[in-house]
Formats: structure tokens, sequence, C-alpha cells
């Protein structure tokens, strides 16, 4: 317990003292003491936060759910923007490129049209070779593509359909509609690009293709209209469908995604599915009304923010060959965030919203103890990067377990931190 969990929790303590303490701790010890901020909520002074990336332009990865590190850990892919103010427009462009951590360096290697705030251009080092191949989608004479390029920046190849997501042998990526998402999820799609099935509710062939990475043959394996009969609800008749979130499972035998559809004018129904790489034995894995942040644990567990039936939200542990799951983090876990787990699975790195000081909290949780370690907070305005535009921290493991890397506007511009772990991960 740090040493303001344990004043704050001190039996007899009025509530009037309680809440004139927190206020004082957000406010004049936050913004003139921040030594002693870390102290009270860490047990230390040391700032953890490491900015690898400055001003004046704007620096993000992007998602949770991979890392930025290359093979040797001698780089970070990043973005980088002009502006920080407001969601991308059809022709604003954004630079791709690496941060050399020698010297906190950032080199552009290459532009696109195809980007947002929450997941950039789906940037990711290619797994045939982290080392010295990336991916990222873009938009060439009116359509997305998928491009390949090299770390001095030489493109090495095209795909005919954008990227979602990569299969962990390199061999198999994964793709959806991003039109669609900018209609029906602002902030996840591409401005810029029509949706061919705008009026379609749910399309028979618009789903999730498989592309071959050798050959860039692509298949549809699962299609909208596929997902909208099975087990129909009377919330779907007559709405629009899409699908959002694809992940891989960690050996890649597993796809999990998100089926999705409207209610009401700003609200959704979702369901998480899974299949097998290539769209066989689909299966609804959870079907709670309110499902959020996933991350797999191993080829047959996912971790997932969700509702269950019993009632209130937790992270459940779900076993996607018959749905069953059991809570974690009870007690600990107890609010949404971006879950992952550590490479070595021993751990799993998780985020908050902002809370009612605006302030974000970056922490580890033992895995399977549930022993929870806060290890940074970062302020984030929601009255100034909210919405479309909101700068989540979604952190993200270094490959040997060591770092986490986050986005964050707490020092009033959209930067890359890294943050060392190896004393509780090593």
């Amino acid at each position: 317990m740090t040493p303001y969990q344990s004043i704050m929790t001190m039996p007899g303590l009025p509530w009037r003292l309680r809440q004139k303490l927190e206020n004082w701790v957000e406010g004049q010890v936050r913004n003139n003491r921040p030594a002693l901020y870390r102290w009270l909520y860490y047990g230390s002074t040391r700032e953890r936060l490491r900015p690898v990336t400055s001003g004046p332009k704007h620096h993000f990865f992007g998602y949770y759910e991979k890392s930025p590190w290359n093979a040797s850990q001698t780089l970070l892919l990043a973005h980088e923007a002009d502006f920080n103010d407001r969601p991308p427009a059809p022709d604003d462009r954004l630079r791709v490129g690496i941060v050399h951590l020698a010297d906190n360096r950032f080199e552009p290697l290459g532009e696109t049209l195809s980007w947002n705030w929450q997941q950039g251009a789906m940037l990711a080092w290619h797994p045939a070779d982290p080392e010295h191949l990336l991916v990222h989608n873009d938009r060439r004479e009116g359509r997305l593509v998928g491009v390949v390029r090299d770390t001095t920046g030489r493109e090495q190849r095209v795909y005919d359909r954008p990227i979602y997501t990569l299969s962990p042998d390199g061999k198999t990526a994964w793709s959806l509609n991003f039109a669609r998402l900018a209609t029906h999820r602002p902030g996840y799609g591409y401005a810029g690009i029509v949706d061919p099935w705008a009026d379609v509710a749910h399309p028979d062939d618009d789903g999730i293709h498989a592309i071959d990475l050798v050959s860039d043959n692509s298949t549809l394996i699962v299609s909208i209209d596929q997902l909208a009969r099975l087990n129909p609800t009377p919330a779907m008749a007559g709405q629009f469908h899409w699908l959002n979130h694809i992940q891989a499972s960690p050996q890649g035998t597993r796809i999990a995604f998100f089926h999705l559809w409207r209610e009401g004018e700003k609200g959704w129904g979702v369901r998480l599915y899974v299949s097998r790489r290539d769209g066989s034995e689909l299966a609804c894995a959870l079907d709670a009304g309110r499902i959020s942040h996933y991350d797999w644990q191993d080829e047959d567990h996912l971790l997932v923010w969700a509702r269950r039936k019993e009632g209130g939200e937790r992270f459940l542990l779900v076993d996607v060959r018959d749905g069953s799951y059991q809570a974690f983090g009870e007690g600990v876990l107890t609010e949404d965030g971006h879950d992952t787990f550590s490479p070595d699975r021993r751990w799993v790195l998780n985020d908050t919203y902002p809370d009612p000081h605006d302030m974000r909290t970056l922490m580890l949780v033992s895995w399977p103890e549930g022993k929870r370690i806060d290890i940074a907070r970062a302020y984030s305005p929601k009255s100034k990067w909210w919405g479309e535009i909101r700068c989540d921290l979604h952190p993200r493991w270094s490959r040997d377990g060591c770092q986490v890397c986050i986005d964050s506007v707490h020092e009033g511009s959209r930067q890359m931190y890294v943050v060392d772990v190896s004393e509780w991960t090593k």
C-alpha cells in the first residue's frame, strides 16, 4: 500500500477531511511539489516517465496490442503530426518513421493519408523481419493499401488492401472496411474514402479478408451478413453492422474481433467473436451487452473488460472454446483499461481513463495473483483532448518485457514516453 493509500484509508478519517486532502494532493502538491506527489502515490520520488520524442511536432504510436520496439530494441516506431487539436481531414498527411533510442531522434521514413489518433496508420513491425521491415496503411489513387518499407524508407511492397493486424508468423494479414468504421466508429476509420456498402445494413460481400502476404491474394473469410444472421436479436433489425478490433492469438491459430451494430443515434451493440485464422470454427466467445478492450492470454483464453451475466463490469478471463469465464482483479482492476499481457504472461499492463482530476494511471498487475503496482500518473484534461482526438496512454510492452511505452499529453503536446519496469518484471 502506498503512503497516500495508507492515509486515505485510515479508519475514522472524516469524509470532509479526506476530500480536502485529496484536493490538496491533486492541486497544490501535484503542481508545485511533484517529487512529493510521486512519493505519496508510488513510495518513490523518481520520475519514471522518460520522454523519447519532443516538440514542436506531435508524436505517437497508437494502439496497445503490439510492440513498437524492433527486434534489437534500438528503435521505436512512431507517427509524427503537425497538429494535435482536431480529427484528421482527408488531405492531412502523417509522417511514419522511427525513433533512434540512442539519442531520441525521430527519423521520418514515409507519409500516409490513412490514419487516425487512436491507431495511427496501423504502423507495425513486420513479423517476418521485425528488425528491418515495417508495415503501415496509406490511401493511393482513391483506394486503401498496405505498405511495407524498410528502415531506410524504401518501399518493398504494396498490398491491394489495408492491413488491420498481422499473424505472428508474418504470412497472413487481416483487413476490414476502414471507410465503414469512419462512418460508424469515428476515430478508428480513415477520412477520404467512400464505403461501397454505405447504404447496405449488413453486406454479404464485405467483412474480414485474409491476405496472403506472399501472393497478395485475399479471401473474404467472415462476412458482415453472416454475423448479422447468427442468433439475431430484435435490436439488430434494420440496423447497420460493422467490424472492428481484429487481433491474432499469440501463436496465430485464432483471431478475435468485434461484431457491432447501431443502436440509436450514438449507441451500439457488440459481440466478441473468435475463429480459426481462415474463418472456420466461427463462434461467439462473449455476448454480454457491454464489451471493451481485450488481449489474448494464450490460444484459448482472452482477458476482456465486459459486463457479467451476474451484473457489474469486470475483467473476465474468457475460455473461447465454450464461452465460460471467471473474473480477474476483483477490487484491484476496478475500471476499464487497455490490458496487455507481458511477453512471458506473468504480468498484465493496464491504464485508466481520466479520473475526476483528469489523471490517468498506469499500472502493472501480477498474473495470476492480482497484485497491483501503480507506476505512473499522467495529466490528460478531457476538456481539451477528448472524443476523436483524445490521447489514451495505450501502454505496450518492449519485447523483453522490461520496458513500457505510452503516448501522453501531460506536458502539453502529444509525445511518446518509456518507463523501465524491470525492477518488477525481470
